[in-house]
């Protein structure tokens, strides 16, 4: 693990495997770095250096208040600064919608690969204040309230899986990245339609989607595909639900950057 440091000051967690081009895996909401660890490794068995991160107010990376979503595209900034010249990224869900607002914003990459990013199109989008009472959970000392209410509000999930996952052993692990459930809301409220400057960005985009993912997520992908009609959309048949398949993944980012 390596610490860079992000323009606020804050401290960003790093791993890198493997040798050869290098790539920035964004994860989505309530992930760690050690969460795509199997895409990573996947990557570098592909021949390429995968570089993964724990996204501010997650794992071993810090937080410094008061939360912003400028202060996750400073994150990924650093993290590419410091992987060097001609690094591509993917990302992930929430992940692949801060990718990209992050590649409109002027920060640099050879390559974009978005998969499956939740991009609302200005549809149905949760209540304006939800990232206010998302911080407010935090703020009295009860993140696993940010976590539910973050999930039912910003995630559209069902009550009986939400309670299902309520109950379960990883909400344990799950509960202390409240303050994560913050940004994520930030980011996808703030660019919930991708801006003129994110549709127009000029390094190739390549948008991967399962072909099992949830209907909403399908649609997003091939709606931003349609705004973006330089974009590669491809389909990905190993990807069941709203995962990454690490080798399928890693086999079509390697055979595009060579």
């Amino acid at each position: 693990m390596d610490m860079i440091t992000s323009a606020d000051g804050t401290p960003i967690a790093t791993h890198s495997t493997g040798a050869g081009p290098a790539i920035v895996i964004v994860n989505g909401a309530l992930s760690r770095a050690e969460d795509a660890a199997d895409i990573a490794q996947a990557m570098a068995d592909a021949g390429l250096r995968a570089i993964t991160y724990d996204r501010r107010a997650r794992g071993d990376s810090g937080d410094t208040p008061p939360a912003a979503p400028e202060r996750e595209l400073e994150d990924l900034a650093a993290v590419v600064a410091a992987a060097g010249a001609d690094t591509a990224v993917l990302g992930h869900s929430s992940g692949a919608v801060l990718a990209l607002y992050a590649a409109g914003e002027g920060v640099p990459m050879t390559h974009l690969f978005l998969s499956e990013p939740p991009f609302s199109f200005g549809e149905d989008d949760p209540a304006p204040d939800l990232a206010e009472r998302l911080q407010a959970f935090v703020d009295d000392g009860h993140p696993d309230e940010a976590v539910i209410t973050f999930q039912r509000e910003g995630v559209g999930l069902p009550e009986e899986f939400i309670e299902q996952f309520r109950a379960s052993p990883a909400f344990a692990a799950t509960a202390p990245l409240g303050q994560s459930t913050v940004y994520d809301t930030m980011v996808t409220q703030r660019v919930s339609t991708p801006t003129d400057a994110m549709l127009g960005v000029r390094m190739p985009v390549t948008i991967l989607c399962g072909v099992e993912t949830m209907p909403f997520l399908a649609g997003a992908a091939k709606r931003l595909a349609d705004a973006m009609p330089d974009a590669e959309f491809v389909k990905v048949p190993e990807s069941v639900g709203h995962r990454v398949h690490p080798d399928a993944t890693a086999g079509i980012v390697a055979n595009r950057l060579g």
